[in-house]
């Protein structure tokens, strides 16, 4: 009898249980996003679809040069303590993110991978200090986070960057889901209202935005310059860079992840 095995064997939510087991992954990526407004025009779904799509087409290009990556199904809500007052804005308070996560990692210990990257799609998402605290719970494991927005910020490829249903992502947005783009003469100009504290405005201090006062149309960034094609080669360009660090996680040895140790 012939057992089917999937022809993703790096995404498990479409994989079967023959491809999991018959497979020796060596990195587990857990791509997670938000739910809330994008503007005008994108959908709330927006961080989620990006971060799930860049996930899974650089874990294909590592898969090709026989990185073995995983990618788990993505989580659609992030923090958005300042967005309470905006309609179906999921919030998961960072203290629940650490809990989600503890609750995940602990689940991997059956996959004897020993390497971990959690892919964040969102800019309210920070998991630094929630690795901090989660890495001596889990030795076995190697913890690590990345953002797709730094890991490429759109140079020589995005004509006007912003911050939030910008350019950049309404270009990613009409590449992946272009259905699910508003007609262009209803889309906004994503005008943002600065701070009036000159610490905060040099981003030498940092405080949490309230988005209804901070953002005219819950934008930040103008993006009537997007289009499918520069959301095509934005994409390309962020997955190489994605994929170039798995590759590189998947063959890295954890015994000489520092140069001349003492």
């Amino acid at each position: 009898m012939t057992t089917h095995t999937s022809d993703t064997p790096w995404m498990i939510e479409r994989s079967n249980w023959p491809t999991v087991t018959g497979t020796a992954y060596n990195v587990v990526v857990l791509p997670w996003g938000a739910t809330e407004a994008h503007g005008n025009h994108l959908p709330y779904a927006t961080d989620t679809l990006e971060v799930a799509a860049i996930a899974a087409e650089s874990a294909r290009i590592a898969w090709a040069v026989g990185a073995k990556v995983a990618v788990l199904p993505a989580i659609p809500f992030g923090v958005q303590t300042g967005q309470l007052d905006i309609p179906f804005c999921i919030n998961l308070n960072p203290s629940t993110q650490a809990v989600i996560l503890n609750d995940i990692l602990a689940s991997l210990a059956a996959t004897k991978v020993r390497k971990f990257v959690l892919l964040n799609g969102h800019g309210g998402n920070d998991f630094r200090q929630i690795l901090r605290e989660l890495q001596p719970r889990f030795p076995h494991l190697f913890l690590s986070t990345m953002s797709w927005f730094t890991a490429h910020d759109g140079r020589g490829i995005i004509d006007v960057p912003g911050d939030h249903a910008d350019e950049r992502e309404t270009s990613l947005v009409l590449h992946l889901h272009p259905e699910l783009v508003a007609l262009r003469e209803t889309w906004g100009k994503g005008t943002s209202n600065a701070w009036t504290l000159a610490a905060l405005r040099d981003r030498s201090a940092w405080a949490p935005r309230q988005w209804t006062l901070a953002t005219n149309d819950t934008g930040v960034g103008d993006p009537q310059a997007a289009t499918a094609d520069k959301g095509r080669r934005y994409f390309n360009a962020i997955c190489e860079r994605v994929a170039g660090y798995f590759v590189e996680l998947a063959r890295a040895d954890l015994n000489s992840l520092y140069e001349n140790p003492r």
